[in-house]
């Protein structure tokens, strides 16, 4: 494939409002990947009220579902894949549709599915499980100042105002490590807290109501 030739636009506001650094190829082999627990379950952004939902139908294979929900209720569905670098943690984020496997974009559940016209893969620092959720996403823009003052830091193509990292996975993991705490690379913070479970009287019911089920000891 030859990413120059490729029409390629994402839409700003993806993956918690921002345009994030897009890479050709996945941040880990198999020994990279791990399992944790706590990344499970439903987060908010209370800034945007946007959701993150992360769920692991097959835990032995150690990938995560993301289901992405905007203020607006615009959804985008996920496969992500929890990474140990050295004493870090990342996020490999992929689509698990493109637009060509969508009949109708217009009419499809997984919006923002909808502009990943390569399969690229992006990544999000993860500094925090608990008690809330911390995370840094790239940015595009701010890739390209790191990438300006030093153009042989990651190979990369550049068309159209946007980024594509070329790089293998070893060379990006050698990369990601230098620079995890680079605010030029790693440029936004994103603190995600747990959906607290509903309890009974979040669904309606008051104290004293018949269909309450009454406990005596």
């Amino acid at each position: 494939m030859n990413v120059k030739k490729v029409l390629f636009y994402l839409l700003a506001g993806i993956l918690g409002g921002c345009g994030p650094v897009m890479s050709l190829h996945r941040l880990y082999t198999e020994k990279e990947l791990v399992f944790e627990e706590k990344l499970l379950g439903t987060w908010i952004d209370a800034n945007n009220e946007s959701t993150w939902e992360f769920s692991c139908p097959e835990q032995a294979s150690k990938k995560y579902q993301l289901v992405y929900t905007d203020d607006e209720e615009r959804k985008g569905l996920f496969e992500v894949h929890l990474v140990k670098l050295e004493d870090e943690f990342f996020l490999d984020v992929y689509p698990s549709q493109f637009p060509c496997e969508i009949e109708d974009p217009n009419k499809t559940d997984w919006f923002y599915n909808a502009f990943f016209l390569l399969p690229v893969h992006t990544f999000v620092k993860v500094d925090s499980f608990e008690p809330n959720l911390k995370l840094k996403l790239t940015d595009n823009e701010k890739m390209e100042e790191l990438l300006e003052d030093d153009p042989n830091a990651i190979r990369f193509e550049s068309f159209d105002d946007r980024l594509v990292l070329t790089a293998s996975t070893k060379e990006l993991q050698k990369f990601v490590l230098k620079y995890a705490d680079d605010e030029r690379f790693f440029s936004n913070e994103l603190v995600l807290v747990r959906k607290k479970i509903s309890e009974p009287n979040d669904a309606g019911l008051k104290p004293g109501d018949p269909n309450q089920t009454s406990q005596t000891k």
